[in-house]
């Protein structure tokens, strides 16, 4: 009882509470107790079996421009490198590098080819159209939720419910909805529990509230011991130059640098980034991803185990967008050691799942069957006028998708998506959201003629 009651007294027990229901939303439900480690990473074998041929190809791309351009894997800086590094850390995007050689090592495209492919060994297809295959890209038989099924899962974004920042007419004026909606939520700050916090901003989420409860629900405090963590990580990036940190430069330099809302935050993004490949702790997240981290091996010790080394250390090789993930957490976080805990949070609790095979609901393969059940069910002739022109829906949207919306998306609005993403602990509702836009151009789609006039009717174009 005394212990109880100092945890309580102290602010301990709310701490506990939160970490236990960090731990709970993140790893997957306990399987069979005789069932074997990779069941628990996924359970379906070709599931498994095709994101490690996935895995391999990746490899063969990045080892191929490694030999190709005469550059190690990972070096050590000379001195005269590291000082000039530490000295341009906070304008890292004047430098200007020559990375015309470099190319990303996938893009969201690649991998679409990828999960058209996928198939259920055990389960009966034919190329011809029948009954028993899909007509969209996705062929696996994978269980998504129905309208129904998503009304209810959803039941917070009715329409007669009261949503932050969205104009749509409800019952209650939304001045008067708005005005309690932040009251309670400086209730839920002041009493610091995850859980309140996340059914919270299923509604949607103040500007002024966003920081503080994305932080809450994603157990990030920033303390002391998680700075000192940060500059450790920034301390490897100025001793090492790897070949991902080129990858980086280039990706940030295609997309966040063009882009009219995050150009500004080039500097933020490269620092993030850079410490996130050097992150160890990320490999955790393993342990429930269908992804194995890549392994390298020392030179002149190839296939000896005791010289293999994960590459890059955090086990994540980043490709086309991948930067696009940080950039709208810019505009909430000034801090880079808190903006570096939340994107490494978010992607080990959901975006990792946008670019690996699996069969989790909120895995991308779900995620496109979602996408085209929803078209299929209740925009048929969109579905099949698109489809006989050769502009198949997913193709389109694939791209919105693997990026969780990031540049297609106004900032304010792409933060209220995602905070529903947090507020559902769910991916899903990107699927939703890409069905959504394809109902509300229904009428423009019906209208064009190629895949190219089908992109510019959606509305969504790349952000510059």
């Amino acid at each position: 009882e005394d212990i109880k009651g100092f945890l309580k007294t102290s602010g301990w027990e709310k701490k506990l509470q939160n970490a236990v229901y960090s731990e709970l939303s993140v790893f997957p439900s306990p399987c069979h107790p005789s069932a074997p480690p990779e069941h628990i990473k996924e359970s379906l074998a070709y599931m498994r079996k095709a994101q490690g041929n996935w895995e391999k190809r990746i490899l063969k791309s990045l080892n191929s421009m490694c030999t190709e351009l005469g550059i190690p894997l990972a070096q050590k800086r000379s001195v005269n490198d590291q000082k000039e590094l530490l000295n341009k850390w906070n304008e890292m995007g004047t430098d200007e590098p020559d990375l015309s050689l470099f190319r990303p090592v996938y893009a969201p495209k690649d991998f679409l080819e990828v999960l058209m492919n996928l198939r259920n060994p055990n389960y009966e297809t034919s190329e011809q159209p029948n009954f028993r295959n899909h007509l969209g890209l996705i062929q696996v038989p994978l269980k998504v939720k129905d309208i129904p099924e998503l009304k209810e899962y959803f039941s917070e974004l009715d329409l007669n419910a009261g949503q932050m920042d969205i104009d749509d007419s409800a019952q209650v004026p939304p001045e008067l909805f708005e005005n309690e909606h932040v009251r309670i939520g400086q209730k839920v700050l002041t009493e610091q529990d995850s859980a309140a916090a996340q059914q919270y901003i299923r509604q949607g989420c103040p500007t002024s509230l966003r920081a503080e409860l994305w932080a809450l629900i994603l157990n990030v405090s920033n303390q002391p011991e998680d700075v000192l963590y940060y500059e450790q990580l920034k301390a490897n990036v100025i001793l090492h130059d790897l070949l991902v940190d080129s990858l980086i430069y280039k990706d940030v330099k295609l997309t966040a640098s063009n882009d009219d809302y995050y150009f500004v935050f080039e500097d933020y993004l490269y620092q993030v980034l850079l410490c996130f490949s050097r992150d160890t702790s990320v490999l955790q997240h393993f342990a429930y991803s269908s992804a194995t981290p890549p392994k390298s091996y020392i030179r002149g010790k190839l296939g000896m185990e005791e010289y293999a080394v994960f590459y890059p250390p955090n086990g994540v090789i980043p490709f086309h967008g991948f930067s696009m993930y940080v950039a709208p957490l810019c505009f909430l976080y000034h801090e880079p050691s808190k903006l570096y805990q939340v994107f490494r949070e978010i992607y080990v609790r959901y975006f990792f799942r946008l670019h690996s095979i699996s069969s989790h609901p909120s895995g991308i393969v779900s995620l496109c069957l979602l996408f085209e059940s929803l078209l299929q069910m209740h925009l048929p002739q969109v579905f099949y006028h698109l489809r006989e022109i050769g502009a198949q829906p997913l193709r389109i949207s694939f791209k919105w998708m693997v990026r969780a919306f990031s540049g297609y998306l106004a900032t304010d609005q792409l933060l209220l998506l995602w905070d529903r993403i947090l507020g559902y602990n769910s991916l899903e509702i990107l699927a939703v959201l890409a069905a959504a836009v394809f109902a509300f151009r229904a009428v423009n789609l019906m209208e064009v003629t190629s895949l190219a006039a089908a992109e510019v009717r959606t509305g969504f174009t790349w952000q510059k």
